[in-house]
């Protein structure tokens, strides 16, 4: 009978329907801005109304950068998982997908200390693992908007001091 209750979360959602959430461009969440003047502007679209993705929007201003991070406990930390999904999936950490809606940003990855640019053009999608560290740069004259999905009911986000770097205070 205890292994029909672990079930349940996957269960559930297929013979009860959830509420339609529509969000407006209008209604956005703005998240993690220190000013009209901040270079990168963080907004929720989706938080909170599914534990296993969310979405945001990312707003770049011309000629600024992110801090290194990734995405690794965001799994962990928010998400109820079982043992078997933890040893099914091993390093659970959140995973990204990027779509380029405007403009044309550099994604920047470490993977294997190798650093790697990406050039992302609107169109384009870019898929990031869990862990995998990361940077959003925007080296031109004009915004860059980008869509991010995340795993996890809500963006979790481990700054870094750097490339393999200790972990960092948010600002």
């Amino acid at each position: 009978m205890a292994s029909l209750f672990s079930l349940l979360p996957d269960i559930l959602p297929m013979i009860m329907p959830a509420d339609i959430t529509v969000v407006k461009a209008t209604d956005l969440e703005t998240q993690r801005q220190k000013s009209d003047e901040s270079p990168m502007i963080r907004q929720g679209a989706i938080i909170g109304k599914s534990d296993r993705m969310c979405a945001t929007i990312l707003r770049a201003k011309p000629h600024c950068s992110s801090a290194v991070h990734h995405h690794g406990e965001q799994g962990g930390l928010t998400c109820h998982i079982s043992i078997w999904e933890l040893l099914l999936i091993g390093n659970y950490g959140a995973e990204t997908i990027i779509y380029a809606a405007s403009g044309k940003g550099i994604l920047v990855t470490n993977t294997d200390d190798k650093v790697t640019r990406h050039e992302l053009s609107a169109g384009d999608f870019a898929f990031i693992p869990p862990w995998t560290e990361h940077q959003e740069i925007n080296e031109t004259d004009e915004d860059v908007v980008w869509i991010l999905i995340r795993s996890g009911p809500e963006p979790q986000v481990s700054y870094l001091t750097g490339w393999d770097g200790d972990q960092a205070k948010a600002d």
